[in-house]
């Protein structure tokens, strides 16, 4: 992976944002290896992402960053500027199914990931195999008591500095006030393309209504169930022969398409949230 900084802007839209930006660059001799723009018109927002080539750079990051911080100023920015050789601390949360947490765990493992996996937390013991072998530190919660549960878990995302977490499958609702905390850093993958069948059991309530595609959707988790903001989605066409068993079978290869990508997407500060949606600059 080369060595990059990566800018990342969400202000309002007005004339003259993009050669402001690259008047900047250019002032500082770097070399842009990537740029993406985007305007939502009905909310007159603009979202920029340009990857900067390290090298270049004939100051440190943290000058780029004080000087830039003016030019933000002036344009109302809500701003980023991160060296994409800083890993993400990430947390693994899992429950009694292991396609996803063992589907993350190689393409981490393998490098195509680039972050730390921190840890492993699940309810069920059976996940410490995979954490095991992956020489993983594993953290097995007792959900009997939902609160106390939820508070092990937030004691040890503090312990870890934890950057980012992963509901890979993870089956449990998480607390508001957890949601609240980490607001835009818990990313879920829901096994329906959402926003049809959310909550329990979306495969069997596909099949109820006889659908010809299912899907998968990583999102962003609220305190709304199954309605944060969408990253990546994934689908596949089924026919009248296939049964529940069968969707459940086919819609894992969505599930660790979509969540691999959508956290693939945050780690490279592709996501850009704005209230209920996102940007993704994939």
């Amino acid at each position: 992976m080369s060595s990059s900084i990566r800018l990342i802007i969400d202000c309002p839209d007005q004339v003259g944002l993009v050669a402001a930006v690259s008047e900047f660059l250019a002032a500082h001799q770097v070399n842009i290896l990537e740029a993406s723009h985007h305007t939502d018109m009905q909310l007159c927002r603009f979202f920029m992402r340009h990857e900067i080539d390290a090298n270049s750079l004939t100051v440190n990051i943290d000058t780029l960053k004080e000087s830039f911080s003016s030019l933000a100023e002036q344009y109302d920015m809500n701003w980023s500027m991160m060296h994409s050789e800083q890993k993400r601390k990430v947390a693994l949360l899992a429950s009694h199914e292991s396609h996803c947490l063992n589907d993350v765990l190689h393409r981490w493992h393998s490098g195509e990931l680039h972050c730390d996996i921190s840890c492993i937390i699940a309810n069920h013991k059976s996940m410490q195999q995979y954490a095991d072998w992956y020489q993983v530190p594993f953290h097995y919660v007792d959900f009997a008591d939902k609160k106390e549960g939820f508070q092990q878990v937030e004691s040890l995302l503090e312990h870890y500095h934890i950057d980012l977490a992963v509901l890979a499958r993870f089956m449990q609702i998480l607390p508001e006030d957890l949601c609240e905390k980490y607001a835009g850093r818990i990313m879920n993958i829901h096994h329906s393309f959402l926003p049809s069948f959310a909550g329990a059991k979306p495969y069997q309530q596909a099949y109820d209504r006889g659908v010809k595609l299912i899907g998968a959707t990583c999102h962003y988790v609220t305190s709304d169930l199954d309605e944060g903001p969408i990253i990546e989605q994934e689908v596949m066409r089924i026919s009248h022969s296939d049964s529940s068993q069968d969707m459940v079978r086919k819609g894992k290869r969505c599930e660790v398409n979509a969540l691999a990508n959508g956290i693939r997407y945050h780690l490279e500060d592709r996501v850009i949230i704005c209230q209920h949606k996102t940007v993704v600059f994939a």
